[in-house]
């Protein structure tokens, strides 16, 4: 079993990340929406949907949301929130995605570069050329290497509730890991991540393999101009050539 399929399984993963912005998060998507001039009714997959806020939201813009995660247990839970312009799948986004055509990808929040082999990343980009209509959207939001190898917090503590995990990071080779270890309920557990550092250039390189053309970068959610010295993000903006 991989890392993100035991890892993102677990309780403890959500409440690790509990805390995070979700207002910031619906701003992003708002903006995002607006810019690509998405009309309503428009086919969108959030791909890696986790627990289904992002799919949630979108759909209350107006959109016909497929949520598609890994995940079972996030799937299950998803399920609560289904209409009939909302459904959710268990689905590994290295396989082609049994869909209607759609409008737009979007794979936001770093959930990509979690493969070993090159080969997984690209059909990764495969199954969502396939999914998309001629001159449809992928939306790759993803983490800035050359900002990540300089702000790296080698140790943090995080306490939710009252559990304290213990969070170590280090780059090793072309990956940035983050070793997480906690104890609760008298017991002790360790679980890390693993993300590739892929370069701008690699993943161009894959979208151009595959058809897409890059339209532009933003370098963070409010989606300023991208700089690859200062910006958190690498939000890649790809379109399906007609």
């Amino acid at each position: 079993m991989e890392w993100f399929e035991s890892w993102f399984d677990t309780p403890y993963y959500h409440l690790l990340y509990s805390n995070r912005d979700y207002t910031e998060a619906e701003n992003f998507i708002t903006k995002l929406t607006e810019d690509l001039q998405l009309p309503p009714s428009s086919k969108i997959i959030d791909l890696a949907c986790g627990k289904g806020r992002h799919s949630v939201f979108l759909n209350k813009l107006g959109y016909d949301v497929l949520g598609l995660d890994l995940s079972r247990q996030s799937i299950e839970f998803d399920k609560q929130f289904e209409t009939q312009t909302l459904l959710f799948n268990v689905h590994d986004m290295r396989n082609p995605i049994d869909a209607d055509p759609m409008d737009a990808v979007f794979n936001l929040f770093t959930s990509f570069g979690y493969f070993d082999n090159e080969s997984d990343d690209k059909k990764v980009f495969q199954s969502v050329y396939n999914a998309l209509k001629p001159g449809g959207y992928f939306v790759l939001d993803y983490l800035n290497e050359e900002y990540v190898r300089k702000s790296l917090v080698p140790e943090t503590t995080i306490t939710r509730g009252d559990i304290d995990f213990k969070i170590l990071k280090k780059i090793e080779g072309r990956h940035i890991i983050k070793d997480i270890r906690f104890e609760t309920e008298g017991k002790s557990f360790h679980f890390f991540e693993k993300v590739k550092l892929h370069t701008l250039e690699a993943i161009h390189s894959y979208a151009a393999d595959c058809g897409f053309e890059r339209v532009k970068i933003w370098g963070d959610y409010q989606l300023n101009e991208f700089d690859r010295e200062v910006s958190p993000r690498c939000i890649n903006l790809f379109k399906k050539k007609a």
